[in-house]
C-alpha cells in the first residue's frame, strides 16, 4: 500500500548516458517529457556514479561549475553549460540529516556537477533555474547507500527531488559490438522483474543474484546510485513506474520512478 503524500516528490533512479546524449532525439525527448510530467522541484539532490568519496561529500553551494569528467570527445561537449543555482539550505538539511557518526560529512565547496548529473539535467530541466546539489557515493556497498538514501528520504517531503544517476547496464565492451549483447538484454530483463516484484534482497546482491550480473556491471558504480534512490522510497516501491527503456550502444538505459 503506498504512503505517498499529496506534496511528497518522487524518487527517481535514471541512466545518465555520455555527453553525446544530447544528440540523440529520442532519448532527449523521453527526458523531457519525464520532467514535465514531474511536480516541479524546490531543489534538486544529485548522486551520481562519477562521485566515490569517502566520507560522504557535499559538493558547490554557492557557483556550481560543471565537471567535464570525459575525454576524447569533440571540443562542443565540453562547452556545454548548465548555470544552475547553487542549494546552500538544502547542503545545511543534508549534513542534518546525515549527523550519525555512522554517516559522517565533508564539505567540496569547489567541486562542481559531473556528466552524471548535468547530462541528464539539460534535458530535463533545461532552463537552469532549480538550485541543484550535488554529493558523493561514501561506499559502493548497497545496503550503505539504501541507509543513506534512508536518512535523505524527508527532503522528499520538503520539495526536494532526489536523482540516481547512473546506468542499467555498464560494460563499455557493449560499445563496440554490432548489436546489443545478450549479457545487457538478459541484465535488464532481471532488473526489471527484481524491480517490479518488490524483490529488494536480489537487488542488494544483484552481482551474485542477476544474470550476467558481472559482466553487465564489472565495476557497480554505475548501479550503486540505483540503491541510494530505494532506500529514499523504501515505503514507496509499490508506486512506481519504469520512464525510460530500451538499449543505447548495447547498454540498457531503463529508468525508473518511485513515488
Amino acid at each position: 500500500m503506498s504512503t505517498t503524500t499529496p506534496n511528497r516528490m518522487p524518487s527517481l533512479y535514471l541512466s545518465h548516458g555520455a555527453p553525446p546524449l544530447a544528440d540523440d532525439p529520442v532519448w532527449t525527448r523521453q527526458l523531457a517529457e519525464w520532467s514535465r510530467n514531474l511536480p516541479r522541484p524546490k531543489a534538486i539532490l544529485m548522486v551520481s556514479a562519477h562521485w566515490e568519496e569517502a566520507p560522504l561529500a557535499v559538493g558547490a553551494t554557492t557557483t556550481v561549475p560543471l565537471v567535464y569528467d570525459f575525454w576524447g570527445f569533440p571540443e562542443r561537449y565540453y562547452t556545454v553549460r548548465y548555470p544552475a543555482p547553487g542549494a546552500p539550505e538544502l547542503a545545511a538539511r543534508v549534513r542534518a540529516l546525515l549527523h550519525g557518526p555512522d554517516t559522517p560529512v565533508q564539505d567540496h565547496p569547489d567541486r562542481g556537477l559531473d556528466h552524471g548529473a548535468y547530462v541528464p539535467l539539460v534535458e530535463m530541466y533545461p532552463e537552469a533555474d532549480i538550485p541543484v546539489l550535488q554529493i558523493s557515493m561514501p561506499s559502493l556497498q548497497p545496503q550503505r547507500l539504501v541507509h543513506v538514501g534512508r536518512l535523505l528520504a524527508p527532503l522528499r517531503d520538503e520539495g526536494v527531488l532526489i536523482v540516481g544517476s547512473g546506468f542499467f547496464t555498464h560494460n563499455l565492451q557493449a560499445l563496440g559490438s554490432p548489436t546489443t549483447p545478450n549479457w545487457s538484454i538478459e541484465f535488464d530483463d532481471w532488473g526489471k522483474q527484481a524491480l517490479q516484484s518488490r524483490d529488494i534482497d536480489a537487488l542488494l546482491d544483484f552481482r551474485e543474484k542477476a544474470p550476467a550480473g558481472r559482466l553487465a556491471h564489472p565495476r557497480t558504480e554505475h548501479f550503486a546510485p540505483l540503491f541510494v534512490t530505494l532506500g529514499a522510497a523504501e515505503e514507496e516501491l509499490d508506486d512506481q513506474k519504469t520512464a525510460i527503456d530500451g538499449f543505447w550502444h548495447g547498454l540498457a538505459k531503463r529508468s525508473v520512478q518511485f513515488g
